[in-house]
This record gives structure tokens, sequence and C-alpha cells, in this order.
């Protein structure tokens, strides 16, 4: 609440504003040309030019499967800045902001160069995204290429000047904190462990009484780490984005800039600042002269983070609430009746009349004095890009002919500036007043760092280079011929990584249209890879596509309802070593262990040398893994309102490189060579619409998506006694394990504690009343790891995206909904599966007793490790992991264009919005619940877009 407070007046000020403007101007109609028209004309996305990496095409033309946005179309009205949030739920065949179809981690292309990170760029810079689904599509990027690709296109400059502010401010809240135990029920809980194990109790009575009475929180302390003492209910954070272009004679100009400032939740320390981020970008073209064109582009970003030397979020997971108070009154401490203790208080570092509390057996875990008496520390990323590209118009040759060179260099280094401080801590000694009367210095002497120490923990450069040779030739009325040749070079060095990454290839693509309906696409990479031996470091992967625009017969131009049909489909290979684990794989691999041998005379001094064995023998074959990609398609327009676009795809990735075991006899046992063994196969459908009318002052845009991708693993290395435990025919994301029965109860035990005949008994240890029960599949008596089956699946089959915009008038609501269907986690953490002395959270409150044996919902307590309920997969952890959600809702209002026209501007807009605002799920607890770094978090702002 801090934070609303610091920042209420700018708030309630455009707060009242919008309320104000809606007062005045609500009911006048606008006369903005943007407002007015629909946000996305349809019937011009059909000649609309798409970005393709490497080239560019109109919509109509492309055969491949390719989706792609604009965020000039959308981001007055959805206002999210992170790339990540823009792409998820808003394109047709995309799963979150990354995986194309399931396939997994898709290759990020930005302005032309692979391999960067679209967490670096704002939605304000970006002037397309294009993602590149199928093989055909993604030809091009060889190797790389491999899950697919998504093209990002950042903005150039234009001949007419522009100026754009974006700016917003607001607060976020964490969604779900992790919530444990107090500490008088975990000392009963703790109790209750011990003695379910045999064991004396830990804690008396007399101190669980002291704890619940609470009289004194000092000397029974009652520690969350969670709680509003060290973490604040609101953060604020700031967005400010800007931009202009423009041009000069010859030349047209780009400038993008923007500052972020995202504070931390967790509120206990002075060093915690938070994040501020400063990022500029400019885009030059220039003409060199009548043939030659060049632009040089150059990004600079620079991140800080400033905290205390504790992360209470990680802390907390294992800090007990009974362990010691961190922080002792001062005025508590008995100086009068023991005046030792003026000396220690003088020379003492005190904070807000408190000195620094400790426990001689817990010296190493002291989160709070280490944030507050610690140091701090200051992480700095810094991020350069430059680029240069020079464009060559070859038409003095032969008509069509063009050519293109791009140079790319990235840096990226992120460093830690730290001061490490000492520092004492107390372990007090209470009187039955509730006085201290003694302080034991646990800790160190109280000193200070004058000196930072710095320590690099990123440092990367990379260097790209490619060389584009194009022609387009129109031969005659009917026939239209494009081709591109390409070479790619990439070189990625990272710290402390011997081998640096690679990526070449060089690849053909030749385009054939016959009378503007009939689309031939022929794209072939031949790639190249340093992991390989020699002679199996190059593969040919050729692509074949077919289109047919169906609305270009004569039959058809005269149908009203549509405006626009295309068929296409096509098949492709793509060879790539992304998946290959490592250099020199293909190479035998020797190493001296410590054992020895003797040789020599027995009778002289000996002598004795190391054995030397073979850890992987040599496979020279060893070759790139494969994606053999079928899709097959449609995409329309109809009724000038209605768009349609559909795939139906399979890929089949085959030739995964692994150490196989069953391609070889037993005793080759460890130094088994890798080979190109395994395959699975990956397919679906994806389906999009948009619908886009108004209907006097009332717009409708309306876009929905799904996806559904399924995996089968068809080849798999592998030899199982039972025929259900073969992996072959399931899905790739299948969870294995056992299946549950509930709990042991009483009466499967005999007096002497042994399980009745009859019933399996598990090879995971000792069970007792209260374990969990698993299911004997093949009957043998014996529950094992032979019992694994297929319980659940991690990744979804099903995915959903929605938007919805509609306006009326001035005003403007858009909503992002996604879903995702079919998958589920497992809770594996501590958090809910805490066993011998792990803290205790709120699961164990339906653990398993005599009394609650019908109602349990968590095994039997123990203070010691339990393999069989703790240490096994089994479907008791698993939860339902489908959802639906809220992603965004943004709130627009639109200045009359009278009062923007007066204030010299083009477009002028205040807006209000929320992100991550609801979950509907089965077990919405677990998934809003995180626990790694910081939770996730709910966000309000107010904002206001400006063009001038």
């Amino acid at each position: 609440m801090k934070q609303f407070i610091k920042y209420k007046k700018p708030l309630l000020c455009l707060g009242g504003y919008m309320l104000f403007s809606f007062s005045l101007f609500g009911q006048t109609p606008v006369e903005n040309d943007s407002i007015i028209t629909n946000s996305i004309d349809l019937v011009a996305k059909v000649n609309k030019e798409v970005t393709l990496g490497f080239q560019t095409e109109k919509n109509k033309n492309v055969v491949g499967a390719v989706s792609s946005i604009v965020p000039d179309e959308f981001l007055k009205y959805d206002n999210t800045q992170w790339v990540r949030d823009a792409l998820n739920g808003r394109i047709t065949g995309l799963k979150y902001s990354e995986n194309i179809r399931g396939l997994g981690g898709a290759m990020i292309v930005v302005d032309g160069i692979p391999g960067r990170s679209i967490d670096l760029l704002n939605m304000e810079e970006i002037q397309e995204i294009t993602v590149l689904k199928d093989a055909n599509a993604a030809a091009l990027y060889g190797s790389m290429g491999k899950n697919g690709v998504i093209v990002v296109t950042t903005k150039r400059g234009s001949k007419k000047t522009e100026f754009n502010i974006s700016a917003s401010s607001g607060l976020k809240e964490a969604i779900s904190m992790p919530n444990y135990l107090n500490s008088a029920d975990y000392m009963q809980f703790y109790n209750e462990a011990r003695i379910n194990d045999g064991l004396s109790q830990t804690f008396s009575d007399t101190q669980i009484a002291n704890q619940i009475n609470n009289t004194n929180p000092f000397r029974y302390p009652d520690v969350d780490l969670y709680s509003k003492d060290y973490f604040s209910s609101l953060a604020s954070f700031t967005n400010v984005i800007g931009d202009f272009s423009g041009s000069m004679e010859d030349t047209k100009y780009y400038i993008n800039f923007g500052f972020k400032s995202d504070q931390s939740l967790q509120d206990f320390s002075d060093n915690d600042k938070g994040t501020k981020r400063f990022n500029v970008r400019g885009n030059i073209d220039f003409r060199i002269n009548s043939w030659i064109t060049s632009s040089l582009d150059a990004i600079a970003i620079i991140e800080t983070n400033k905290s205390s030397l504790t992360s209470l979020y990680d802390s907390g997971l294992t800090f007990k609430p009974n362990l010691y108070a961190p922080l002792l009154p001062i005025d508590m401490i008995d100086t009068t009746n023991n005046p030792g203790l003026e000396g220690l208080l003088a020379a003492a570092n005190k904070y807000d009349g408190f000195i620094l509390g400790g426990n001689q057996f817990f010296t190493g875990n002291v989160p709070i004095a280490a944030g507050i008496a610690g140091g701090k520390q200051t992480s700095i990323s810094r991020i350069s890009q430059v680029n240069n590209s020079i464009n060559f118009d070859l038409s003095a040759i032969t008509e069509g002919l063009s050519a293109k060179t791009y140079l790319s260099f990235d840096f990226y280094n992120r460093y830690n500036l730290t001061v490490n401080n000492a520092y004492a801590i107390y372990q007090p000694t209470w009187n039955d007043d509730d006085k201290i009367i003694n302080l034991v210095n646990v800790g160190n002497t109280d000193l200070k760092n004058l000196e930072e120490d710095v320590e690099t923990n990123i440092f990367t450069i990379r260097y790209g280079f490619f060389g584009l040779l194009n022609y387009e030739k129109q031969l005659d009325e009917n026939n239209l011929l494009k081709a591109s040749l390409v070479g790619f070079a990439n070189n990625t060095q990272t710290k402390s990584v011997t081998q640096a990454d690679k990526n070449s290839h060089v690849a053909l693509s030749l385009n054939y249209t016959y009378k503007d309906r009939f689309l031939f696409d022929l794209n072939t990479s031949y790639v190249h890879s340093v992991k390989l031996s020699e002679g199996d470091r190059d593969k040919l992967a050729p692509t074949l596509g077919f289109g047919y625009i169906i609305s270009e017969e004569t039959s058809l131009k005269d149908v009203s309802w549509l405006n626009y049909l295309k068929l296409r489909s096509s098949m492709g290979v793509v060879y790539s070593d992304l998946e290959v684990p490592g250099y020199f794989l293909y190479d035998e691999y020797y190493q001296q262990n410590a054992g020895n041998y003797n040789w020599g005379d027995q009778y002289g001094t000996g002598f004795k040398n190391g054995y030397t064995t073979i850890e992987r023998s040599q496979n020279l074959s060893l070759g790139m893994e494969r994606r053999v990609d079928y899709n097959i398609g449609i995409e329309g327009l109809f009724f000038d309102k209605i768009w349609v676009e559909a795939n139906a795809f399979r890929s089949v990735l085959d030739e995964q490189t692994i150490r196989a075991s069953t391609l070889y006899p037993e005793y080759y046992n460890t130094f088994r060579p890798y080979s190109n063994f395994e395959a699975d196969k990956r397919s679906g459908f994806e389906l999009g619409i948009r619908y886009s009318d108004k209907f006097n002052d009332l717009g409708l845009d309306l876009g929905a998506r799904v996806l559904y991708a399924t995996s089968e693993r068809t080849v798999v290395d592998e030899v199982y006694n039972d025929d259900y435990q073969y992996r072959k025919g399931t899905s790739v994301d299948a969870y294995w394990g056992l299946k549950s029965l509930g709990f042991f109860g009483v009466d499967d035990f005999d007096t002497d504690g042994a399980l009745k005949e009859g019933i399996p008994t598990p090879e995971f240890g000792s069970v007792q009343p209260g374990d969990l029960r698993y299911k004997d599949i093949n009957n043998d008596g014996l529950v094992n790891e032979q019992d694994e089956v297929v319980i659940g699946r991690w990744d979804a089959p099903w995915t959903f995206g929605s938007d919805i915009k509609l306006s009326y008038k001035s005003f403007t609501l858009f909503t992002l909904l996604t879903a995702q269907v079919g998958s589920q986690g497992i809770t594996s953490n501590s958090y809910y599966q805490p066993q011998a002395d792990d803290k205790y959270s709120e699961v164990v409150r339906g653990r398993w007793t005599e009394a609650t044996a019908d109602t349990a919902t968590f095994p039997r307590l123990s203070s010691i490790e339990n393999t069989n309920n703790f240490g096994q997969t089994s479907d008791f952890w698993l939860y339902n992991n489908s959802n639906f959600k809220i992603e965004r809702v943004q709130l627009t209002f639109d200045l009359p264009q009278t009062l923007v026209s007066n204030l010299n501007m083009q477009d002028l807009s205040v807006y209000a919005s929320g992100a991550n605002l609801l979950m509907i799920a089965k077990e919405k607890n677990i998934q809003q619940l995180s626990l790694s770094s910081s939770p996730s978090y709910r966000y309000y702002s107010l904002g206001l877009r400006a063009k001038f």
C-alpha cells in the first residue's frame, strides 16, 4: 500500500481526467478515422505484404503455413508491452509464446538474425511478427528452423515525420503466496510425526502452550516470511515508451526509447529497490547511390536490479516459524540488572529499535539479518546489438535481379556488484519476567565492507552474416518466377564454454505462379554441422509446397459471399543438429580411472600403471536429426467480414540422437556409442477465425483460435519384461508412474506390523498405516518400477485463444481469453510433499490418522525420509492443469478529434487495464502459486497514448 500512497496523486489525477473526459465528450461522435474503421481491414489482409524473414511476399501468394500480426493494429486497445504476453493466445498454431504446434521452442529471428531474444523488445518498436509453422515456410533457416520460426521485424523510418508516446503506471499484487503452518501447529504436527516413527516428542506441551498463548512473540517466535512484515501487498510499476520517425533527403530514421521501473514486493530492507530498464533503438536507412542502399541499426539496453542479499521468497520455503526471532527489541533487554549488556548494546548495530536475533544452531540460516545488515547487490545487464545491411539493385545486369548482405554483432553481459558486510547476531537468554538478561553473539563482528565485489555471470558474443541473391521475373502475362539464394553463418561464444555454437547453411527458394492462382514453392537448404564427423556434416533438406487460389477461377469471381479462398499443401524435410547433445560425440572417449595394476619383477621395487578404459566407442556415421513434415490447409475471406485459416499437420521427428542399448550386446554397457535411433510423431490441426463488422456506432472485432496437437513415440530404445510398459505408442509428454489405491489402513497389517498375506508388498521401504498404497499391475505380489504405467500427460493437447473488441463511439473494451485442456501437473516439491525435517505447509492438515482415514488427503506424517510416499512418481500427486484465463482487459477512451487537433495531435487516448485478472480451474490454487523466485502477479494500470 505504501507504493500506492507514493503514486496516488498521478494515478488519481489520470483517473479523474478519464471520468471528466467521459462526462464532457462521451456522447460526442468521434471523428478519428482510426476509430471509425475496423481494427483489421480483412479485405486488405489478402494482399498485405508479409515478412517471411529472408523474403517478403503478399499474403495470398504464401504457400507455407504462416500467420502474422501487426502490433499497430491492436496496441492502442491492448497496450501490453511484453512480446510474450502479446503472442500468447493471439496467433493460430502457437502455444503460449514460442511453442509452434507443440514442437518446442521456436527459433526467434529479429530483423533477419536468428537466436535473438524477444524479451529484449517492446511492442512499440515492432512492425510485424510472423510465425512460420511448417517445414516449407521455415526451410530457408536450415538447421535452426527445426521447431519453426518466429520472425520479428522492427519498424523503419518514413517520409512523414511522426512522434508517438505511450505511458502507463500501475500497481501489482501477488495472486497467491505460500501458506505454511504457524509455530504452534508446526510443533504439534512434528511431534505427531515423531510419534508415528516410534520416537519421542521434540516439543513439550509447555512450549506449545507458550506459542499458542503468544505472550511474547520474541521469546516464542512465530515467523512468517511471507507476511506483511516483510512483503508489501502492492508494488508499483511504470512504463514509458516513445518513438519518432522521419526522413532527411535520402535518409530515413526510426528511433525508439523506453524506460521501465518495476518495484519489488519484498519490503524489509532499504536495499530492495526493484528493477529499472532503459532501452534505445535507432534504425537508419540511407541511399549510397542510384543502385545501392544501406541500413544501420543499433540497440542498447541497460537493466539494473538493486536488492538485498536475500530473497525472502526463496528463504521462506525452508525457514521454520519457531526457529528464533530475527529481531530483538532493545527495550526488552534488562541492562539495569545486567549492566554488562550496556557495552554490548553500545557497540551493536541497531535497526529501528532492534538488534539482530539468531540461534547458534542455525547460524547459516539468517535471511532477515543477511537482508538488513549483510550488504546489497546490484545485478546489471548490458546488451548491445548492431546490424548493417547493404541492398544492391542489379537490374542493370538483368531485370529483376537484386542482392543483399546483412552483418550483425551482438554483445550480452550480465554481472553483479556485491557488498558483503560482516554482522553480529545475538542469541538471547530470557528470565521469567520476559526480559533478556544475556546476549551471546553467534555471528561475526559488525564490519561494513568498503569495496564492491564484481562477478560476471553471463558474457556472450554473437556474430551473424547472410548474403541474399534475389531474382524476380514476370515471364509473360500468366507466368511469374521468383528465386532466392541464401548463404548464412552464425557464431555464438559464451563465457566458460570452450566450443562456440556455430550454424551455417545455404538455401535455395524457387517460387512459380501461374495465372495468379497456381502457386509452386521449392525450398531447399544445404545444412552444415561442426558437431559431426567429416563426411556426415552436410545434408540436403528439400521442401515442396503447392497453393491453389480457388477464388481466382472465373466461375467463382462473381460469387458475392466469397472474397478469397486458397488451398495449400506442403511436405518437406528439415535436418538439424540442435538436439545433438554435444560436440565430438561421434568419436571414442578414453578415461584413466582411479584403479591401477602392478607390473615388473615381483622381487623388485615394483611399478604401477593406471587403468585406461573406453567410456564411449566410436560411431563416425552419427548424423543429424530429421523432421519430415506434412501440411494441408485453407485460408479464406467470406462476406468481407470473416477470415478463416485452418491447417492439418503431421511431423515425424526421427533419427534422434541417443546412446541406444538395444542395438548392441549387453556387455557393451557404458561404452555404447551415440546413434541416430529414436523417433516421434506429432500431429493435429489448427483453426483461426476472425469476424469484424460495424453496426452504426457499435463495432465488433472477434478472433478465436484452437490448436489440437498430440504426439506418439514411434521408435524407442527399450526392453521391458511386460508389454504394457513399452513407451512405444504412448505420447511424448506422458507421465509414467504408479497407480495409487489410497492409503494403507490399520486392517491391512498383522499384529506384528507386517502386511497381511495377499496384499502386494512395496519395494520402496517399510510401510505403516497411512502410507501410500499402489496397484500391483502385473500381479506378482510386489510393487516396484515394473508396475509403472502412463498416469497423465504434462503438455495440454488442446489450447484456445480469443480476443474480443467492442467499440461504441469514444469507448473501446478489449478482452483476451485463453484456455488449455487435457494436461496434468505433479506437485513434486517440498511444499506439497514435505517429509523428514522439511517445513510444513498447509497440505499436512489433511494428513492420515486413524481418525481421519476416510477423509485424509495426505499420507501420515513422518520425521524421517519416506521413499514409499515421496520418492515415487504416482497419480496421487497429479493435479488437473486445465484452465480458463482472462489474461487482459482494457477500457480505452479516445478524446474527440476536435480537441486532439487543437492540441496539435493526431490521436490521444487514455485507458485503464488489468492483466492476469482471473483463472477458472479445478486446481487453480496450485496453478497460481509460484514456488520459485517470486510470486505470480496481477496487474492494474492507467495509461495514455498520444500520436503527433
